[in-house]
């Protein structure tokens, strides 16, 4: 697996390496914004902000949540 970050300021980072699990954090104001990936048996998606609102499942139920099919 590899990662990759572009931002509006013309930055870019490509080719990162991770074998089982990556994390990307984002810091707006006082508040933090976390996507990790995990690849294991099934690829684990996990997304949260601060400590209390957060959403983890596989990247299927990943694709329900955004479609609005999540149970």
């Amino acid at each position: 697996m590899t990662g990759e970050i572009r931002t509006d300021y013309d930055c870019e980072s490509t080719g990162l390496p991770a074998e089982h699990w990556a994390e990307a954090v984002f810091k707006i104001g006082d508040e933090e914004l976390v996507i990790e990936i995990s690849v294991e048996k099934d690829v684990i998606v996990a997304i949260g902000v601060g400590q209390d609102a957060a959403w983890k499942g596989t990247l299927k139920g990943f694709k329900q949540f955004l479609r609005g099919e999540s149970k």
